[in-house]
């Protein structure tokens, strides 16, 4: 959603908003310690991503790499995307058996706006990570996987 000049509110349709995405995360704008990107270059629906996520310093995620899968539904920015662990991590918004984000544990999910994206949700999962609930949960061993 975007205003103009005359402060008319315009949606943006879903393939605008995820190219724009898509490019920002390419050039490398933005949170280094999260990363995204389409799973296959030749999605025209730009539905499926994959993303990443450097654990936070002075954390049992220090210097830990999760890989995480991220599906963004044809209602998408309406609603927000689907997340879901690839990479093994014990965190309470993560279901234990899936890798599922509980979207109503993480505040940008929680909270969603089509104003926000991807970014947002992965830079609020990070943020999570750093909870008092979360940052002393002892982890999988690196390197595996749901």
């Amino acid at each position: 959603m975007k205003k103009t000049p005359s402060g008319e509110v315009v949606i943006v349709p879903r393939n605008f908003k995820l190219l724009e995405e898509l490019e920002k995360s390419e050039k490398g704008h933005g949170d280094m310690a999260i990363s995204f990107g389409l799973v296959d270059t030749g999605d025209t629906f730009l539905t499926e991503w994959n993303g990443g996520i450097l654990g936070p310093p002075g954390t049992y995620h220090d210097s830990r790499f999760y890989q995480l899968r991220i599906h963004c539904p044809e209602k998408y920015p309406a609603v927000p995307p689907e997340v879901r662990f690839i990479s093994k991590i014990n965190m309470t918004a993560v279901d234990s058996k899936t890798g599922v984000v509980n979207e109503k544990k993480i505040p940008a999910m929680r909270n969603w706006s089509r104003n926000m994206g991807i970014e947002q949700v992965l830079q609020s999962i990070r943020a999570e990570m750093c909870s008092d609930q979360n940052r002393r949960l002892r982890q999988p061993a690196e390197g595996s996987t749901f």
